[in-house]
């Protein structure tokens, strides 16, 4: 295996057969010790956590790909926290998904004045940049094939996957009596420029709430596999 990349949460190896392994890490990103999805940096280490982050991911693509939508997802090995996967383009340097059943978060701090906090939305999908410098700017479709980052068909295919992924993990998580509010994926494409979900399905990608109140990613995955 030879290391091709060290990220904040995951290394990627090459592998031999022309597809790559992922290595889940105990590391996660937030700020003076507290866990935060949304920061950009490693803050603290929890014991436990890249295992539970791949065995939810493990769940979801296994459960997506038995739907016929395609994933990256190949196999996954627990014992070593290890996942393999199809060899997958970002789009531009990395572009991420969020479907949203509500109106919180960013959306309702950008458009509060036309919607009420926590109504719902019918599965709005939007895009933005991973750029930490830039504060990941949302980007339109018209935006992405302007700038060649993706064509008219392959931002199509990237929206009805995300909402039909999306409907999967919602009714996943409402039969354990979670409501998924949002969730964020990222998306890649092969050879021949057909679109796969990649990276991983897990609880920190998800704002999720029960009885009304927010569920921690750590909380959340905890219950989840109650």
């Amino acid at each position: 295996m030879n290391l091709v990349y060290s990220g904040k949460t995951k290394d990627v190896f090459a592998l031999d057969n022309g597809n790559y392994l992922l290595k889940f890490k105990d590391d996660c990103t937030g700020k003076d010790g507290v866990f935060d999805p949304g920061e950009n940096s490693v803050g603290l280490t929890i014991e436990g956590v890249g295992d539970v982050n791949l065995r939810m991911s493990i769940y979801f693509f296994e459960k997506i790909n038995a739907a016929g939508i395609k994933t990256h997802y190949v196999n996954a090995d627990l014992a070593n926290t290890t996942m393999e996967v199809l060899p997958a383009k970002v789009f531009g340097e990395g572009l991420e998904v969020i479907c949203r059943h509500k109106a919180v978060g960013s959306f309702f701090r950008r458009y509060g004045q036309y919607i009420e906090e926590g109504a719902d939305l019918p599965a709005y999908v939007e895009t933005t940049f991973k750029n930490d410098e830039l504060g990941d700017p949302l980007v339109t479709k018209d935006g992405l094939v302007a700038l060649g980052v993706m064509t008219d068909k392959q931002y199509e295919d990237v929206k009805l996957m995300t909402q039909k992924i999306t409907q999967i993990v919602a009714d996943e998580l409402l039969a354990k009596g979670l409501v998924l509010y949002d969730i964020k994926f990222e998306f890649g494409y092969d050879k021949d420029g057909n679109v796969m979900l990649i990276d991983e399905v897990a609880s920190g990608n998800m704002r999720v709430y029960k009885d009304g109140k927010y569920i921690d990613p750590m909380t959340l995955s905890e219950l989840f596999f109650a």
